[in-house]
């Protein structure tokens, strides 16, 4: 089917022929650009116009034109490159006939090359004066209008590309994920951590509660499951004896989308040998500064999921309470104190308007009231500790309360930000865990884990008491960039279709 084109579109690509006819490759050539704009600008921002009059600093960039003003014989217009914009002036006497032919039949969005000399304008304006323009690339699309143009969140998720080009916070976002990744791994190579890699294709779902992704080998005519976390195969490496390890890597949840979540993310998981919770707490608390400090350069940031609400301090030490200590204070209920049997417990849930699932034990329910009513309560950064056993299959019991385990949930701003356990290493109560969560599948919990014996046969080889935690990056950045929604730091969240 043909495409309806637009009268601008139409006019656009009717210039591809003249390019042509001028002997000019309408989609370009290789181009050396020596600077970028935000050089340029910082370089000469303490020059007055008549010193770089006189000393006619010569520069080089390329870019997107992003504004047009056509006067006769000199013009002015706006390049963009990765760093920002910077304004260009080019007059006919100085380029030629021929070049500032060719730069009026530009439009807005192509894509060109300028060498010039930098000068100041009358109003104070860093601006480079044209000596040399080269077209590189025609845009045969216009831009959106830059006020009404792309305000549709789905569209700017959808084409990421001109998020990119009209929005430079989208920029700054992208740019600023990388270099707070980079800051992480800096934190946790000084801290002695070697970076690995695990694999993607799994053929036991493990190492979280969660439902995964299916695919099949067709080599192996067998199904394996987009991971839905590296803990099992890094600890296999902490028995191996590497005792400090991380991954930064993409998980895989067959679950639901919203502000928080995308089927596809990023985590950092983290093993310590001879650590424990504290160890991860002390490394949490650290890696999250470290970051904030490096690549934002500050420590007080707007709550991201409500920009009217208090601002979040992660500059003092971060609150440690626990679960049933939270439920006691909004509720009045003692989880803690009183031993209530299952029956008690969907009783005192149905109470509170709690809902309870076919499988839940006392503990889901200690945690669906978690989750009910304190939650969202907290904003500034919390370690929340005391978890129930049988939602922590992987981790050691508390010694003074087998009741429940060691693990703590960081929380910012209403949200868990990392997960962190002293690592359960006894090979018999690890399969026992296993077969409970077998149990849970048996009852309908598709999240529960299966059975990996190989992890448990690993495990009787022995491994060393170990800390273990996992951040989930794309939250981070989300906090750190001062962002709203997972689809603004992740470049192509998955979307609908159309």
């Amino acid at each position: 089917m043909e495409e309806k084109r637009s009268e601008q579109e139409l006019v656009r690509i009717a210039k591809l022929e003249k390019y042509k006819e001028l002997g000019i490759d309408p989609f370009g050539q290789r181009y050396d650009a020596k600077c970028k704009s935000a050089e340029i600008k910082e370089t000469y921002k303490d020059y007055t116009h008549e010193e770089l009059e006189e000393k006619k600093f010569e520069v080089s960039v390329a870019g997107r034109i992003m504004f047009i003003r056509k006067m006769g014989k000199a013009s002015f217009f706006a390049l963009q490159d990765r760093e920002g914009k910077i304004q260009v002036y080019i007059r006919k006497d100085v380029v030629g006939d021929a070049q500032y032919d060719l730069f009026k039949m530009a439009d807005i969005g192509d894509i060109v090359g300028v060498k010039g000399t930098v000068m100041r304008t009358q109003t104070g304006e860093i601006t480079i004066k044209c000596t040399e323009y080269t077209h590189l690339t025609k845009a045969l699309r216009p831009l959106p209008e830059k006020f009404h143009g792309l305000t549709d969140l789905e569209e700017r998720y959808r084409r990421r590309y001109l998020d990119l080009i009209m929005n430079e916070d989208a920029k700054r976002v992208a740019i600023q994920r990388p270099k707070i990744i980079r800051a992480m791994q800096e934190y946790f190579d000084n801290e002695g951590f070697i970076e690995v890699e695990t694999p993607v294709l799994q053929n036991i779902q493990g190492g979280a509660t969660a439902r995964p992704f299916i695919t099949h080998h067709n080599a192996l005519d067998a199904n394996f499951y987009l991971r839905i976390a590296t803990e099992l195969h890094l600890k296999r490496l902490i028995v191996g004896g590497l005792e400090r390890v991380y991954e930064i890597g993409r998980i895989f949840r067959n679950e639901g989308m919203d502000r928080t979540h995308n089927p596809e993310f990023t985590t950092v998981e983290l093993y310590q040998a001879f650590g424990d919770l504290s160890s991860m707490m002390d490394l949490c608390e650290g890696v999250i500064r470290h970051a904030a400090k490096k690549v934002i350069g500050k420590e007080v940031f707007k709550n991201p999921f409500n920009a009217e609400g208090e601002q979040i301090d992660i500059s003092k030490p971060f609150r440690k309470v626990t679960m049933c200590e939270l439920i006691k204070e909004k509720t009045g209920v003692d989880f803690k104190a009183n031993n209530y049997t299952l029956e008690e417990a969907i009783a005192i849930a149905k109470e509170h308007k709690v809902p309870v699932e076919p499988h839940f034990t006392v503990g889901h329910i200690i945690n669906a009231f978690f989750e009910e009513y304190c939650e969202a309560t907290l904003v500034q950064p919390t370690f929340l500790c005391g978890h129930p056993i049988e939602i922590s299959p992987l981790t050691k019991k508390d010694p003074e309360d087998p009741r429940f385990v060691q693990r703590f949930e960081l929380f910012i701003a209403g949200k868990e930000f990392a997960n962190a356990y002293t690592e359960l290493n006894d090979p018999i109560d690890q399969k026992e865990r296993f077969i409970e969560q077998l149990a849970e599948k048996e009852k309908g919990n598709d999240e529960a884990n299966e059975m990996d014996q190989d992890f448990v046969e690993a495990l009787e080889y022995g491994m060393a008491p170990t800390g273990g935690i996992g951040i989930g990056v794309d939250r981070l950045v989300i906090f750190l960039t001062e962002s709203e929604s997972i689809r603004d730091v992740i470049l192509f969240p998955q979307m609908k279709t159309r």
